[in-house]
Order: structure tokens, then sequence, then C-alpha cells
């Protein structure tokens, strides 16, 4: 999560012939995208004893026609947790969203994550969810923290967490090294770490994206164009352990910042599985100044990539060969207001068969903020 900035991203799952075997599949066909309609939830909107905000990742469970969302909440306002949702769509856009269920997420002792003044060094940040049709499990990320300074130091690691639909701990993915929490100025920036999360080859594989470059890899995304680049990390299922590295170059932020020191920001906060190594990339750029976010969703591939796994330093060893991109959606040529995404998923067909995108935004539990769905239809 960018705090005061957002992305997205994306995924799909489709239940086969009969309903005991379930397979995922990607778009076949994705020449463009075309809008059809957006929704926004009401701000601090109560269900079940929490409140509804900072939904930074979304996912479709096509056979239960359920959606999952996380709230990027670090037990702050309510514990750390996620929904369930029914939401309506139609050729016209979004009818409804219902939400259904709220489920607390568990640590592996059993009970829900401390906030900052419990446990600063335990207090989880999500990020992203993704749903599991096999095994009826979900993953889901938090960024870690680190804090350093003349009062305290907090490196808390980045996280790729398996629980149960109710939210109980079921194990966790095996964070490779260069993803540790460090207190001198190499591995993953503050608040810029595991964001984008999608599942591929028919759930045997997992590809997770940071949000920012790790520190020896270069600098952050500026104005100017440069080299700032981010690892796609590719994991087999099976064993949980990291199998691959691939780099993409980010864009450069879209907006000056006001004024030009203040915080600004391009990085991706979500990437969804097309499947053949193929990746849906969202980019948000965030300026301070400017109330809304540059969302630009991109077509990527890194079938022909250079696996840099063993590449310490893409600062001091650059790639032969990056990730490819095409861009396909600029949100800003919309002509609407676009807040701060960070999740997307393929939902169900439209009546004449092609698929659906649906984006969300993280308000920050601000109210200047919006928590907004947009629909889009996936043309082949």
């Amino acid at each position: 999560m960018i705090r005061h900035a957002w992305i997205v991203l994306l995924f799909v799952l489709v239940v086969s012939g009969t309903h005991d075997v379930i397979a995922q599949a990607g778009i076949a066909s994705l020449s463009s995208l075309r809008f059809l309609g957006s929704y926004e939830v009401p701000y601090n909107q109560p269900f079940k004893g929490t409140t509804i905000g900072g939904l930074s990742g979304i996912d479709y469970d096509s056979k239960n026609d359920r959606y999952f969302l996380i709230s990027d909440d670090r037990s702050a306002i309510d514990p750390a947790r996620f929904y369930t949702a029914k939401i309506q769509l139609s050729e016209k856009g979004i009818d409804t969203v219902v939400f259904t269920e709220t489920r607390i997420l568990l640590s592996e002792t059993g009970l829900p994550y401390p906030n900052a003044k419990q446990d600063r060094a335990h207090t989880p940040d999500p990020e992203s969810i993704r749903y599991n049709a096999k095994t009826n499990n979900l993953v889901w990320t938090s960024e870690g923290e680190r804090i350093l300074n003349q009062k305290d130091t907090v490196l808390e690691n980045p996280a790729l967490t398996v629980i149960n639909p109710d939210g109980k701990y079921m194990g966790a993915f095996q964070v490779p090294h260069n993803l540790l929490m460090r207190k001198t100025k190499s591995g993953p920036r503050q608040n810029g770490t595991l964001e984008g999360l999608t599942f591929a080859d028919d759930y045997s594989t997992l590809y997770v994206s940071t949000e920012e470059p790790l520190f020896e890899d270069g600098p952050r995304a500026d104005l100017l164009p440069g080299k700032a680049l981010i690892r796609i990390f590719q994991f087999d299922v099976a064993t949980q352990h990291n199998v691959g590295q691939y780099a993409y170059a980010l864009e450069t932020i879209a907006h000056p910042a006001f004024p030009p020191t203040a915080f600004k920001i391009n990085g991706v906060p979500e990437i969804l599985s097309l499947g053949n190594s193929k990746l849906l990339v969202v980019e948000r750029s965030f300026s301070t100044g400017r109330l809304p976010c540059t969302v630009k969703v991109f077509l990527a591939d890194h079938s022909q990539s250079t696996n840099i796994m063993s590449t310490r330093s893409l600062q001091e060893n650059p790639p032969a060969k990056l990730v490819t991109k095409t861009i396909l959606l600029n949100m800003d040529d919309l002509g609407i207001y676009i807040d701060n995404i960070e999740g997307v998923t393929v939902g169900p067909n439209l009546p004449n068969g092609h698929n659906t995108l649906l984006f969300v935004s993280d308000n920050n539990f601000n109210a200047f903020e919006v928590t907004q769905l947009l629909l889009f239809e996936v043309i082949p």
C-alpha cells in the first residue's frame, strides 16, 4: 500500500465442466477495455462491528459467486480483516454491492494481529488477497515495516500468508533473502514491498510484485525518465519457495508534487496472471497537491526476460532483458475522477460472453478519498 496513493491488479478463476474439478484460466484474448460504470461505497460504512475502508485487494470466487476484499487497516481501527461481498454486475455497470461477512486475519498464534501500540514488531500491513479454488484457501500479502529513528527501530519482514476462509492461519511462503528488512540501505523500502499478487498455471504458480525498487536495485520512480526497476517474484505453490525473479521498469511519476519536495510516487500495487507468462500490471502514480491518481494498466510478458534471482543489485548488474510491457489503458482518458486503485479481479462474464474486470480503490480511511469500484468489459 502507498499511504495516500494507489494501484491495481487482476486475477481469474473459472469452474470447468463439473463442480468437482476446479481450473484456473487466463483471459484468452485482450485487445482493449471498455468502461461500463462505477460504484462508490459510503465513507466509513459500518458492517458487523467494523468500519469498511482501506480496501486494497479484491478477488472473485466464481463457484460461489462471492468476492473477497482485504482491508489495509493495520489493526488500528478494527482488527486486521477481510470481507466477502455479493456484487451484481451487468453490461450497464455495477447494480449493487452487498457485504455479506467479515473475517479477522489470525496470526500463527491463533489470535488477531496486534496494532502498533500493542506490538509494533508484529503489526500487519495487508495489501492483496487471492483465492485458491483448488484448496479453498486464500493467500494475502503484508508489506511489513521498516522504521529507523533515534527513538525506535522496527524491522518487520514482508509476508505471504495462507489462511482458510475463516481467517485461520494455515502456513506461509518462504520469503527470499532480498525481501528481508535491514537497518542498512539494502532490501525493501518502507511501504514499498509486497503489493501485487496472482495465481497462475492452474494454481501451481504464484507471482508477487514489489511496489517500488529494492534499495540495491536503484532509485525510486521520479518525474524524469530513469531506470526504476521493481522485481516480480515467481513462487512454486507446492514447495512455497521462490523460483524466479524478473525486472520490470516503472513509468515516470505523472505529475509534480506541490510543494515540489512533497511526497510523490509511482509504483505497482497489483498484478494479474493472463496465462503463458503474461501478466496484467497496474501502475499508480500519486503526487501531493493533486487528489486524483493516474492509473495505467499494462500487458506484460516475462517469457524472454532474464531470471535475476542470483543478481544482488540491478543497479550494479543491469539485467540483459526486462519484462516487456505494452500499455492497455490510461484511466485519465476515462474523463472521470479516479481514486487510489489498489485491487483488481476478473469477474463473471457478460451476456455476450466477454470477461469483466473489477477494480477497487483504497480510501485510506480518509474523508477526502472514496472507496470506488470500476467495472470494465474485456474486448477480445
